[in-house]
């Protein structure tokens, strides 16, 4: 826990007034409890709830100057909205949705969706789960779907072994049918590790973001022509109406106090000394801290700390990087694309694994109808007949590409390769008006989930806490179940009470827990007390 003596804090300066000298100068050593590095969901929730705990001073440091991290949202020259990735909210936890319906409190800052998500299979498009859905498959697809399920499910009931990995998972749950049509493929096309490599993935992290078909259903529904119903946590889901993602963690971040916040160049950490306790910003500042939440990838972490052992350490975790496309066309949003919202893509006649269609999401993700541009390009990459800019209307796709040195990616000819494959998959047609175009990589994409991953956080974690920090996030604590954007805020929020109240973090520690019962949102309190309740009854 945090110790302090209240009438000796000292009240964060601000920006201004360093540099006019109110406080001091700029370099001028500063103090505060708790430093929270990275103003990203996890960031934002950990200053958000410092923000409420009176007693301990805080700061929260940026290098960017818009909030968001890898919930942020860019904006094309032409006025097309792309995420970082594909983002929506759905939430397990009231203090999450409490927080943000805060930021965001009006009936019209929000747009509430069905999910409706297919496979793109055969030159089909199957609903998504793929695994419940094998009725809509061909007759040849479906009967060794449906052989190799029942083999599995046989094999899974006499079975006395967990699956000691995920491919294992994947062929004891669905069998090699689903596994070789849409499983293998499409999980190497996520997180670019090849398929002979797949030993090296564990299937702790599956809990709610694989569903294990029910074999009886699924026999059902292929004898009777039916799919199956939506299923998973995100079936419906809200998106802000204006601002994309990022304008969430905007409106969050203003809900703190401005002598507290250090975003831009002025919020960059160069160095960290963890045993002064003394993090040193770009220009020259030097923030003493009591205690650290670090939202930073905990690899680059280290490396700013220059520990040679913990750098080392950290070498055992792998990762992969992310190529975001965006894509602006002009026309009438097709039938054949309809309501779709996320679209998986397991064959290699794309190089993408997941399209968003961007535009569903709200109307002002894209230029209005009456805005003028002219066309770059048709989507066969030949020129346009005439550069005139013309009106509207707009509609854009989002696509996601990995890459790993397992899986390497042309960066050059990436965003070509990706509009062929969304005319390979009758996305968009050779013809379509392309007026705005995307592209950006991010270093750190996915956290992979190795087998080797929880030895290396067992750890590596604890070291840095004994150096009183406490590293969070989709990055900074590297576990990938718990790296959704209500999880992410949540990391910040129960680090920071672990800090000042020494309470429990259940999201890092107990993930099943937070995860469990699908399709059911969590409530903190509520889950709070059941698992203090079965705590006790175990002890």
């Amino acid at each position: 826990m945090l110790s302090y003596a209240r009438q000796t804090l000292k009240r964060v300066p601000s920006f201004q007034e360093l540099l006019q000298g109110t406080m001091g100068s700029a370099k001028e050593e500063i103090s505060v409890d708790v430093l929270v590095i990275g103003a990203g969901p996890t960031g934002l929730g950990a200053a958000k709830r410092l923000n409420q705990i009176d007693g301990p001073s805080w700061l929260i440091v940026d290098s960017n100057e818009t909030p968001g991290g890898l919930a942020s949202t860019d904006v094309t020259p032409e006025g097309f909205l792309y995420d970082v990735g594909g983002h929506v909210i759905f939430s397990h936890y009231k203090y999450f949705d409490d927080c943000i319906d805060e930021a965001l409190p009006n009936e019209d800052d929000w747009y509430t969706h069905q999910r409706i998500s297919y496979v793109r299979c055969k030159e089909l498009w199957v609903p998504y789960p793929f695994q419940n859905n094998i009725s809509m498959l061909p007759k040849e697809d479906q009967s060794r779907c449906v052989d190799s399920m029942i083999d599995a499910f046989v094999e899974a009931r006499i079975s006395a072994t967990k699956p000691k990995d995920f491919d294992e998972w994947i062929v004891r749950n669905m069998g090699v049918g689903v596994a070789d049509l849409f499983m293998r493929p499409y999980n190497y096309k996520v997180w670019a590790v090849p398929t002979t490599k797949w030993e090296q993935m564990q299937c702790a992290w599956l809990g709610e973001r694989v569903a294990a078909p029910d074999v009886k259903k699924v026999i059902t529904n292929v004898i009777h022509n039916k799919t199956a119903g939506g299923w998973g946590p995100n079936a419906t889901f809200r998106f802000p109406a204006r601002d994309g993602t990022g304008g969430i963690w905007i409106a969050v971040a203003k809900t703190l106090p401005k002598s507290n916040t250090r975003f831009g160049e002025h919020g960059a950490v160069t160095k960290i000394d963890a045993d002064a306790h003394r993090a040193t910003l770009k220009d020259g500042t030097v923030v003493k801290y009591q205690k650290m939440v670090n939202t930073m990838a905990v690899d680059s972490l280290v490396q700013h700390m220059g520990d040679k052992e913990l750098v080392d350490l950290s070498k055992g975790l792998f990762y992969s990087s992310t190529h975001v496309i965006g894509v602006g066309i002009r026309g009438e949003r097709p039938e054949r694309i309809g309501d779709k919202c996320w679209l998986y893509f397991p064959e290699d006649n794309c190089p993408f694994y997941r399209a968003t269609i961007f535009s569903n999401y709200s109307p002002y993700n894209q230029p209005q109808k009456d805005v003028k541009l002219p066309t770059q390009q048709l989507a066969n990459g030949s020129k346009p007949s005439s550069s005139e800019a013309k009106e509207g209307p707009y509609w854009s796709i989002m696509v996601e590409v990995s890459e790993s040195s397992m899986k390497p990616v042309d960066g050059k000819s990436l965003l070509a390769d990706c509009i062929q494959g969304l005319v390979n998959t009758d996305m968009i047609k050779p013809t379509d008006e392309i007026v705005s175009t995307y592209h950006r990589r991010f270093d750190h994409g996915y956290p992979t989930p190795t087998l080797e991953r929880e030895g290396v956080l067992k750890q590596l974690l604890p070291a840095l806490q004994a150096k009183d920090i406490w590293s969070r996030g989709r990055f900074g604590s590297w576990r990938y179940e718990v790296g959704n954007q209500d999880h992410s805020f949540m990391l910040g929020v129960e680090a920071a009470d672990n800090i000042v109240n020494g309470a429990v973090e259940l999201t890092l520690n107990y993930p099943d827990f937070v995860n469990g019962r699908q399709n059911t949102e969590r409530r903190l309190v509520e889950g709070a007390q059941v698992f203090a309740k079965s705590k006790k009854s175990v002890d």
